[in-house]
């Protein structure tokens, strides 16, 4: 029965502004309140992978990359610093009857998030969360790489 509402959950699309509050609170857009609930997984785990963008994850989507991490093969050595990043900076987080999220002190601490203006998108099955310098930068790429980028898309079918 799961699998039958995440296949009829649609996403958000587009990029979506935030803040986290005083209190490290993130108040998720109500686009991304109704895909949570939608899921029917109000609990996250927020963490980082790279100390420059939060990542939530639907907490049975986050069952799959422990699977993924616990169980590398050869790449044994990087899945275990994966880990060890996530669990740093992670924790569990549960959507309030607002929408907020109490996001980690140490993963808020290291994006730098308390009391900030942050952007949210739905990537690959998480959210993604960044704040004004990652996404200026992400802006800039986008902008300085656009064209190659739509010619090579528009080759496979891009229209």
């Amino acid at each position: 029965m799961q699998d039958a509402v995440k296949t009829a959950v649609e996403p958000p699309r587009g990029i979506y502004p935030g803040r986290v509050d005083e209190k490290g609170r993130l108040k998720l857009p109500t686009d991304f309140q109704e895909f949570l609930k939608g899921l029917g997984e109000l609990k996250v785990f927020a963490t980082s992978f790279d100390e420059r963008i939060a990542r939530l994850y639907p907490i049975s989507v986050w069952k799959e990359i422990e699977n993924l991490l616990k169980n590398p093969g050869p790449d044994a050595e990087g899945a275990e610093h994966l880990w060890f990043t996530a669990m740093d900076l992670g924790g569990d987080a549960e959507m309030d009857d607002q929408g907020r999220l109490l996001m980690p002190s140490e993963l808020r601490k290291t994006l730098n998030f308390e009391k900030q203006q942050v952007y949210l998108e739905h990537y690959k099955g998480h959210i993604n969360v960044f704040g004004e310098t990652i996404y200026n930068e992400r802006k800039a790429a986008a902008k300085a790489n656009r064209a190659a980028a739509l010619k090579q898309f528009e080759t496979k079918g891009l229209l």
